[in-house]
């Protein structure tokens, strides 16, 4: 599903160029379940972005679904993104003006599912959450917690093919965050590939592969 050859990422700074991902190659089959590792500054983050077709300033080769990424358009990235990724954002991402069904909906709209559908689908998505009554409200009126676990429902609400999680349970109790891994681990089961980024090793040992990443380097 997913091939990285000699992926790279650096910033401009007075100091010169600080590389972030350094010669990272990694292959992803479709059906895994994969951890990403490591101290904070390692390029955890950075490395989650790139996968999920949101950060465009990179060097080096990636292949997706048989897309050549490094050879499309931002625009054509897009459309892959809406069509196949799943993002679970560290900072949720929700759209403040939007209410909890509203936020739900947009992955959706997305993907040409009919209105009817797409309402059969968010009432299903907020009654397995347990947050049918918070529909109506607005991200401001949340939770931390509630928050993520719209975040969540929100990134899965869609069915995508890659699944990617950037610290999904941070905000989360113990037993809430079980609840989301248990999710994840049947998704996987069902044939979904995901990717997430914790520093939690219970959370890691539900995946089926770690990859460790220390100082934008891939651990050997």
């Amino acid at each position: 599903m997913i091939k990285l050859r000699n992926l790279e990422k650096c910033y401009r700074t007075k100091a010169g160029f600080t590389y972030v991902l350094r010669q990272i190659n990694l292959d992803i089959a479709e059906g895994e379940f994969v951890t990403i590792m490591g101290p904070s500054g390692a390029g955890k983050s950075t490395l989650l972005g790139i996968l999920g077709l949101y950060d465009h300033s990179w060097e080096g080769e990636f292949v997706f679904l048989d897309d050549a990424v490094h050879r499309l358009s931002p625009k054509d990235r897009a459309k892959l993104n809406k069509a196949f990724v799943g993002f679970v954002f560290q900072q949720f991402h929700l759209l403040d003006d939007l209410t909890v069904a509203e936020n739900l909906d947009i992955p959706l709209s997305y993907r040409n599912i009919p209105k009817s559908e797409r309402q059969g689908m968010v009432a299903d998505v907020l009654d397995r959450f347990g947050i049918v009554a918070k529909k109506d409200l607005f991200p401001s009126q949340l939770s931390g917690g509630q928050q993520q676990l719209v975040a969540v429902a929100r990134a899965i609400i869609a069915k995508p093919k890659l699944l990617l999680a950037d610290e999904p349970t941070g905000n989360l109790h113990t037993d809430q965050g079980r609840e989301i891994m248990e999710l994840f681990k049947k998704l996987n089961l069902q044939g979904t590939t995901i990717v997430q980024v914790t520093h939690n090793e219970a959370w890691a040992a539900y995946s089926r592969r770690i990859i460790r990443l220390k100082d934008g380097w891939m651990e050997k």
